[in-house]
Parts: C-alpha cells; sequence; structure tokens
C-alpha cells in the first residue's frame, strides 16, 4: 500500500514538473522577439502584372510604428530615395516602372530621384499599416516589395525598419511582339561620336540594349533581363559577344546579327562594330567579400581588389540594390561608406560595383551583401 502511494505521488510530481515546464514554454514563447516583416505577399509568391494585392504587415516587438510605405522595384533595380509626405497625394497613381520618377536622374548631381510610393499606411487602415496595392502593370520577372515602417521615438524624432519580399510576376496576357528600342542599324565606334550608352565606344565595352514586348493587353513592358524569360544569340562573337544578364560586350570590329527571344517571339538586330582595334581587356571588378556588422557602426566597402589587365587606372561607381536606402558616401571612389542604421533583427543590404579603364570598357558587375545585426 505505501509503495502505490508512493508511486502515485512520483507520477503527480512528475506531471506537475511537466505541466510546470509547458507553461514557462509558454511563456517563454509569448516573450519571443519579433521584428517588423511583411506578411503577405509571401517571399517567392506568383502574382500578375496589375493585380490588386492586400499586403499584410507583422510589427512584432518595434513599437511605436506610425507609418508604413510600400515600394515596387526590379529585383536589380537601384533602391532610390524615399518619397516624402509632400507628395502622397499622387501615391496611388504609381503604377508603372517606367514611370519617369523610376529612371529619371538629378541633370546636375546625377542622383536619383525620389521613389514613389505604392502605398502609403498606418494603424487606421484595413489590415492596419496595410492594405490594396496593385502590382506594377508593366511589372515581369523578379519583383521586389520594400516595405519601410516609419517608428516615431517623440522628441528624438523617428528612425525606420524595413522587410523585402522577392515574388515573381506573370502578365496575363500573351506576348505578340518583340524589338529592341535602338537605332536600327546600330552603329558601335564610329569616329568622334560618343555612345548613347554611356563611355565611346571602344574594344572591350560592356553594355545592354533596351528591349520590349507588346502584350495582348496593349502593355509595352520591359525584357532585357534575362529573369523575364529573355534570351540572346549573336551570330558574329568575335564581334558581338553575349554576356550574362542579358549584357553584351565589344570584342572585335565586324558586323553581327543579334538574336533576342522571349516566349517564342524573336526579334533581330543589325550591329556594325568599327572600334580602334587596339586590343583592351575589360576590368574586373570586385566588391568584396560579404560581411556582418552591428547596427550604429561605420561600414566601408571596398573594391581595391579591382584590377584592370593593362594595369589602368580605374573609375569606380557604387550603388544599392536591396534593403532600405542608406546615405551611400563617395560612390566614385574605390572605397564606399555608410552608417549601419538601426535594425529589430538581421537585415541584408545589397551593394553593386561597376569599374570602368581609361579606355571605356566596363567590367561586369560585382555584388556584395552586408547584413547588419542590432
Amino acid at each position: 500500500m505505501q509503495r502505490e502511494t508512493s508511486s502515485v505521488k512520483r507520477q503527480a510530481w512528475s506531471r506537475n514538473v511537466c505541466l510546470c515546464a509547458l507553461a514557462l514554454g509558454s511563456v517563454l514563447s509569448a516573450e519571443q522577439v519579433f521584428a517588423f516583416k511583411i506578411v503577405t505577399p509571401a517571399e517567392g509568391s506568383t502574382l500578375k502584372s496589375g493585380q490588386a494585392v492586400t499586403t499584410k504587415v507583422d510589427l512584432g516587438a518595434d513599437s511605436g510604428i506610425v507609418k508604413v510605405r510600400y515600394y515596387w522595384y526590379g529585383e536589380l533595380a537601384e533602391t532610390l530615395v524615399q518619397q516624402d509626405d509632400s507628395d502622397a497625394s499622387i501615391m496611388p497613381q504609381q503604377d508603372k516602372l517606367s514611370d519617369d520618377r523610376f529612371s529619371q536622374k538629378d541633370s546636375i548631381s546625377s542622383a536619383p530621384v525620389v521613389a514613389i510610393a505604392a502605398l502609403s499606411s498606418s494603424s487606421d487602415q484595413t489590415p492596419p499599416f496595410g492594405g490594396t496595392l496593385n502590382v506594377p502593370k508593366d511589372a515581369v520577372g523578379p519583383m521586389r516589395l520594400l516595405a519601410v515602417a516609419e517608428i516615431s521615438r517623440g522628441r528624438l524624432g523617428t528612425r525606420t525598419v524595413f522587410d523585402e519580399v522577392i515574388v515573381q510576376v506573370e502578365p496575363d496576357a500573351a506576348l505578340q511582339t518583340i524589338d529592341f528600342e535602338t537605332d536600327k542599324p546600330l552603329q558601335l565606334g564610329r569616329t568622334g561620336q560618343s555612345s548613347a550608352f554611356g563611355h565611346v565606344d571602344s574594344m572591350g565595352k560592356v553594355f545592354e540594349l533596351p528591349v520590349v514586348g507588346e502584350f495582348a493587353d496593349g502593355v509595352v513592358r520591359p525584357l532585357a533581363s534575362p529573369a523575364s524569360g529573355t534570351t540572346y544569340q549573336s551570330s558574329n562573337p568575335a564581334a558581338i559577344k553575349v554576356l550574362s544578364n542579358g549584357m553584351l560586350q565589344i570584342v572585335g570590329n565586324g558586323k553581327t546579327i543579334l538574336t533576342v527571344t522571349n516566349r517564342g517571339k524573336q526579334a533581330s538586330l543589325d550591329i556594325n562594330v568599327t572600334v580602334n582595334d587596339e586590343p583592351n581587356e575589360p576590368p574586373v571588378a570586385d566588391a568584396g567579400r560579404n560581411k556582418t556588422v552591428k547596427a550604429g557602426t561605420k561600414v566601408k566597402l571596398s573594391g581595391l581588389n579591382s584590377r584592370d589587365a593593362e594595369g589602368e587606372a580605374l573609375y569606380y561607381s557604387w550603388s544599392q540594390v536591396r534593403g532600405s536606402k542608406v546615405p551611400l558616401l563617395d560612390v566614385n571612389g574605390p572605397e564606399a561608406s555608410f552608417q549601419a542604421p538601426h535594425v529589430s533583427e538581421p537585415r541584408t543590404y545589397r551593394f553593386k560595383l561597376r569599374v570602368t579603364d581609361k579606355k571605356g570598357a566596363d567590367s561586369l558587375p560585382a555584388f556584395v551583401d552586408v547584413t547588419v545585426e542590432p
């Protein structure tokens, strides 16, 4: 009888320990810290061009949020300056990636013009700090949805936190025609004439050509990126060589026919290359290794390991292609820098570096990720 009583007591004690552990676990779970996050649409979602999407966010432990702004960007598009409240009245009108406000640069400083938010939401919206926004009508391929939350700190002013997701956008209409948006035939390297794509045409120059497609819904969409399903072929790789990311390189004089293909549609472009035939290898950009830093620290981006086969001096160009915009200093120097912003949980900022030699030959872009921790 005594043994049975002891056994019952031990079982009761075990049950109490388990219940206490479960209760403690529940408390810890309830106290877990989650940062500001886009819940809908989910990472990797497939959306339709022009589709109305209800976006939702989880505020997590980020208290004091007063406003959330949403921006659409192409996957590798450069991040523009955040929009202020003065233009809030025109925000809902933004539904085109090709809008000049997304690509226009200041004529004096060449700095990008502020971005127009696709949606600006506060606590009184449904759902709070979310709502309905439209996928840009001319979007196609991978797109980034960036949400920037403004947090009030009273007399200390405001700070921001962000989250972003990459989604795949597909038009709901069939592609009817595809074409190059450039002079035809395209003349590269004509004596005394600068290229329409930046530097004077020269051996080794790397450039991109604008390609657009007209769809059955009447919308013209940019299709230059391979991420949109586009492929290129050069009939004479000794004159124009097709590189990755839809880029092209001048490698010799001569003629070639460049063919672009997307969704079963094709277009061709005759290209004549007559550049100085002095050999010139394109430089190689090196943006350094990915790094992890603490919020508030000064971050240095180094392109010092970039190189040119002929040993020529290089021109540098840094830009930001992921994350909420940060003030990037010395963007035309070998070492750019910025102050790591406040974050609630690790966030990734991606930067792009391209270098150009004195003869005008460009490198392929190099990328570096900087993860900022609280």
